[in-house]
């Protein structure tokens, strides 16, 4: 191992809000990385079933993962992830990834999330696919969410809160499912707005807030995930795209399970 990879030293945030049902495969694709060098900090996001109990469980399961699970009472993905981001930061990290409860990163995840790094990356928007094995959805369905998903990462850049002289590199898409940032610039950007799911889209705003700094921001598409379907099967793929877009379609429940 050189100084390079000793000194690059990478948590994991995972924050989850009643997934007592799939956690246990993102853990388990997270134990099962070509790359076990990580740590991995689980964010309870005041959770009422049984969450806590299957994190616990999967210390006995995977041994080798090195993990803590914490609290986050304020409800929100954006407060849960920032909580976990600066817990990390506090307790030595100097590169934080994140994935969600639902998701399940490829083996070679964090193996390319350090390549990217090394390479001079300082912020890094991964590739986020669809599972097949917990929600399925038809070919339909699948084709026309890749048709709009190409359409838009093309119209983003364009829309009016993505534009504007105070952003100093270019727009790129990444989910909160799927990406990583030095600690430095975490800090320096103000990381990840402390909001609730209903009330904006935390991830674009941390993408902005990264590219007002100037920071090399990267699209890498060898860091990829698989992102359940559970929205698309609950919301349907018109109201799915509109959730996305800026919230234009919000249900009485957001935290679908």
């Amino acid at each position: 191992m050189t100084n390079a990879e000793r000194a690059l030293r990478l948590w994991v945030v995972v924050p989850c809000y009643n997934e007592a049902v799939g956690i246990g495969a993102t853990l388990a694709a997270l134990a099962t990385q070509t790359d076990p060098d990580f740590f991995l900090l689980i964010v309870d996001n005041a959770s009422t079933d049984g969450t806590r109990g299957v994190v616990e469980a999967c210390r006995t399961v995977h041994p080798g993962l090195a993990m803590q699970c914490i609290d986050e009472p304020l409800k929100g993905t954006g407060s849960a992830a920032d909580t976990g981001f600066r817990f990390a930061i506090r307790s030595g990290a100097t590169h934080i990834a994140r994935t969600d409860a639902d998701c399940l990163p490829s083996p070679q995840w964090i193996a390319n999330i350090k390549r990217a790094f090394r390479e001079g990356a300082e912020f890094v928007a991964g590739v986020i696919g669809l599972r097949d094995d917990d929600h399925r959805i038809g070919r339909a369905e699948h084709a026309s969410l890749l048709a709009v998903a190409v359409l838009m990462a093309l119209v983003a850049p364009l829309m009016p809160h993505n534009r504007g002289p105070q952003f100093k590199t270019r727009y790129v898409m990444a989910g909160g499912g799927n990406l990583a940032v030095t600690a430095d610039l975490y800090v320096a950007s103000g990381g990840f707005p402390r909001i609730r799911l209903e009330d904006g889209n935390d991830d674009r705003e941390l993408v902005n807030r990264v590219r007002r700094t100037g920071a090399a921001v990267r699209r890498d598409r060898s860091v990829v995930v698989l992102q359940s379907a559970r929205r698309i099967k609950r919301f349907g793929v018109r109201n799915t795209l509109l959730w996305y877009w800026d919230r234009r379609y919000c249900p009485d429940e957001a935290d679908i399970r």
